[in-house]
């Protein structure tokens, strides 16, 4: 029974990341006109997929730990070092890079940055998006290794 749970949950969280990453936030940029908008949305989302993937990740560590009979201990552990990394991802990622990118907007309200400044942000960018293709890879692990 627990297999199964830990399979649902981490099913809905690579779920959820590869719809909000993938998808939604690609479909904003390509059909609003309003950049800023579509920014502020997809930041939201991303918001929102943060913090779901903490609860996912503290259920799955927790599941680990309840199941942890059922599974032989090296693939525990493996599971456990994916779920980490994928905890670590997200905590650098919208503790660490989400503000930093929120301070350069906030010094630029009316959405125009300089040349400097525009070009921190998109490294910013750059340097979160890729830790999100990590976690969307590794997430993709996660299900795999569960069977």
């Amino acid at each position: 029974m627990l297999s199964r749970v830990r399979f649902l949950v981490a099913t809905l969280w690579a779920g959820s990341l590869w719809t909000v990453g993938f998808v939604v936030a690609p479909t904003l940029f390509a059909t609003l006109s309003d950049r800023m908008l579509a920014g502020a949305i997809a930041g939201s989302l991303f918001r929102v997929e943060a913090w779901l993937s903490i609860a996912c990740a503290l259920i799955l560590l927790a599941l680990l730990q309840w199941g942890a009979g059922a599974l032989e201990p090296k693939r525990r552990r493996l599971l456990g070092a994916l779920v980490l990394a994928m905890l670590v991802c997200t905590l650098v990622s919208y503790f660490g890079i989400t503000p930093l990118m929120a301070e350069l907007r906030a010094q630029a309200p009316s959405g125009v940055m300089d040349d400097a400044m525009r070009s921190r942000f998109g490294m910013l960018h750059g340097v979160s998006t890729l830790i999100f293709a990590v976690q969307s890879l590794l997430a993709g692990v996660l299900i795999w290794k569960q069977q």
